[in-house]
């Protein structure tokens, strides 16, 4: 029996999830979920090393993962419960997928929230330098968990207007843009042929191997602004109405991102030649945040439109962006846990959940992981952030990898029950190898080109210990004992 299936109308119980979230929470969690500091800010390195090519890099990594999200939805709207791909790995796949898969997205949630705890830290920094940074991560951190103790609406409603800032932000930089663009405001230097005319398409480099390196590392950055889309599936254990509301969510993944990222960063190429926003990036690479907030590609935007405090309004969005991540990371930690601990992967006492259906005792434990978080930024503030993000690289590229591989298993297990799935994924198996195989090129060229070879070789290190974990809590007793 699923216990996650309780409607709200139900009397209160201990140990079921409610369905709270509705049909505008999942629509803004999804569209929030295309939206973070990866456009806002990572988009000044894709645009130093892809040039104009930057465009064809979101498009590329929009339709892989757009394949991913329609895998992974394919299985949540036959099954919606928590847990979302963690549950089909061990069911379809095998008890050491679904430990592994569990336990490595937690951990990921885990390291994602003490990096975005830290990021947030040096945004409020922008406002107030001398402020000691354990401080605002302490009091976020406080923040975003009580939200998120409240019950699974708050969490919703928390998001909502988390994501209608990202997206008011996105859309009001484009109408502002097109409107310079078409107005004749944005003054001689714009105009569509910016987009070739400097150099071409893609960044010149030494050699075209040269430029299909630097446009391999730009793809590296760029999936990593993906990373927060699979929430979806994560939530589909507390929707109202998953079979409706999934599908729909799902299936304008790729339109947002067309919308949001290419539609943005083509305005964004058009209003000034993208060699100038490079020389303001690479003037300011070893100045303070504040500065280099000035040398973001939308901050340029802002001043085009002679917008006053142009990067203090940036520094808004991307806090907001960053508490976003924060807050769906909490919500997906708890659900992950609870899933595990429904399967036997975790203690029983993380499966309990109050009268209003929260899992205080999983996020509890998840808070006391990430709590860990404000202790790295009291003791080692300036190594703090790029020593999480190589531990969140390693766990980021396997759970793509997982959904894919699970999908496969879920699609076979079907196919021999002869059952007809309502809301199939794109090209099956063909796009799943797609996937896998772009996983692949992407690890690749961590190791190779990008300097990243820290976070490969960490990958087979962690499905190692998650081995020996689950060789240890599942072992069975020698004969005669205790």
């Amino acid at each position: 029996m699923d216990q996650s299936v309780t409607p709200d109308t139900q009397p209160p119980q201990t140990g079921l999830l409610k369905r709270g979230l509705k049909n505008r929470h999942i629509q803004l969690i999804a569209l929030g979920g295309c939206i973070g500091t990866g456009l806002f800010l990572g988009s000044a390195g894709v645009i130093q090393l892809a040039g104009p090519a930057m465009i064809l890099g979101y498009l590329i990594g929009g339709i892989i993962e757009f394949f991913i999200m329609r895998q992974l939805g394919e299985m949540v709207v036959e099954e919606p419960v928590a847990g979302s791909f963690a549950h089909f790995a061990y069911k379809y796949w095998s008890k050491f997928a679904g430990f592994m898969s569990g336990w490595n997205y937690w951990v990921l949630y885990v390291l994602v929230g003490m990096a975005e705890l830290t990021a947030v830290a040096k945004y409020i920094h922008w406002w107030m330098p001398d402020m000691p940074q354990w401080i605002p991560v302490l009091v976020f951190f406080i923040l975003i968990n009580a939200i998120n103790l409240a019950n699974v609406k708050i969490f919703g409603e928390a998001e909502f207007w988390f994501a209608i800032i990202k997206v008011l932000a996105v859309v009001g930089l484009i109408v502002f843009g097109a409107y310079l663009l078409i107005g004749g405001g944005a003054g001689p230097e714009a105009g569509v042929a910016n987009l070739w005319k400097h150099g071409g398409f893609f960044a010149p480099a030494e050699s075209g191997f040269a430029m299909f390196q630097n446009f391999s590392i730009a793809l590296v950055l760029i999936m990593f602004s993906f990373g927060g889309l699979e929430l979806v599936g994560v939530s589909a254990a507390e929707t109202a109405n998953p079979k409706k509301t999934i599908p729909k969510a799902v299936n304008q993944v790729f339109f947002r991102i067309l919308i949001f990222y290419v539609g943005a960063l083509t305005v964004m190429i058009m209003l000034q030649p993208w060699p100038e926003m490079v020389k303001a990036i690479n003037a300011v690479s070893n100045s303070d945040l504040g500065d280099r907030y000035g040398a973001s590609p939308f901050v340029l935007i802002l001043k085009q439109m002679h917008v006053p405090s142009a990067a203090g309004i940036l520094n808004f969005i991307i806090l907001t962006a960053a508490l976003s991540v924060y807050n769906s990371g909490v919500y997906c930690n708890s659900r992950m846990l609870y899933s595990m601990a429904d399967k036997g992967n975790a203690p029983a006492l993380f499966k309990k959940t109050d009268r209003r259906g929260v899992p205080v005792n999983a996020l509890i434990a998840s808070a006391c992981g990430t709590g860990i978080g404000v202790l790295i930024n009291y003791t080692m503030p300036g190594k703090a952030l790029g020593l999480l993000f190589a531990l969140v690289v390693a766990a980021l590229v396997l759970n793509w990898a997982l959904i894919s591989f699970t999908h496969l298993m879920f699609r076979r297990a079907k196919n021999r029950e002869g059952y007809t799935t309502s809301f199939k994924s794109w090209g099956f198996p063909v796009t799943n190898w797609i996937c896998i195989g772009f996983v692949a090129f992407i690890l690749f060229v961590m190791a190779a080109w990008a300097g990243m070879e820290t976070s490969v070789i960490i990958m087979p290190i962690w499905i190692g210990v998650l081995g020996l974990l689950y060789w240890i809590l599942h072992r069975k007793p020698k004969q005669g004992a205790q």
